[in-house]
């Protein structure tokens, strides 16, 4: 039997992403990647109650758990030690985007081809979350996608 697994962008479910927004001071201006890349660096981004709660639901009825987000590969270090550090585990994959493979290519492009890889190592993709469509469309979704609520920002 396949494992049966649960694809969540990483980035905006499981920590607050709220932190990210003191380097910008809460000003109205376009996204920042240094500032951003430097709150990333840090790994310091609390847990949601709420996200760690369905996390631990979901390892307690077996489902596995693939973190797939389009934070790059220099920051698996860090995003993998907060995860830890904040009651996060058990995870079955943690994911992320190398540039060199995916540069020029839409968030879409890219967590179609990596869940499809995903599937191609014989997981069963039950259901895929996300807070942007670009997380939730493409191919390879799984059996029911959950679009989650993003105030933040949209990327297209």
């Amino acid at each position: 039997k396949s494992p049966s697994i649960l694809s969540i962008d990483l980035l905006r479910h499981i920590s607050n992403i709220v932190g990210s927004l003191f380097y910008e001071n809460f000003r109205a201006e376009p996204y920042n990647a240094t500032l951003f890349d430097k709150w990333v660096r840090e790994g310091a981004a609390p847990a949601l109650p709420e996200s760690l709660w369905l996390y631990n639901k979901l390892l307690s009825l077996g489902i596995k758990v693939v973190f797939l987000t389009g934070r790059h590969e220099s920051q698996r270090n860090t995003t993998a030690s907060n995860l830890k550090n904040v009651g996060y585990h058990a995870w079955n994959k943690l994911i992320l985007k190398e540039p060199s493979k995916y540069s020029g290519k839409t968030a879409v492009f890219y967590k179609s081809k990596e869940r499809e890889m995903l599937e191609k190592k014989g997981y069963r993709i039950i259901g895929n979350m996300g807070d942007q469509w670009s997380d939730l469309l493409g191919t390879n979704t799984g059996n029911r996608t959950f679009k989650l609520p993003d105030p933040m920002y949209y990327i297209s």
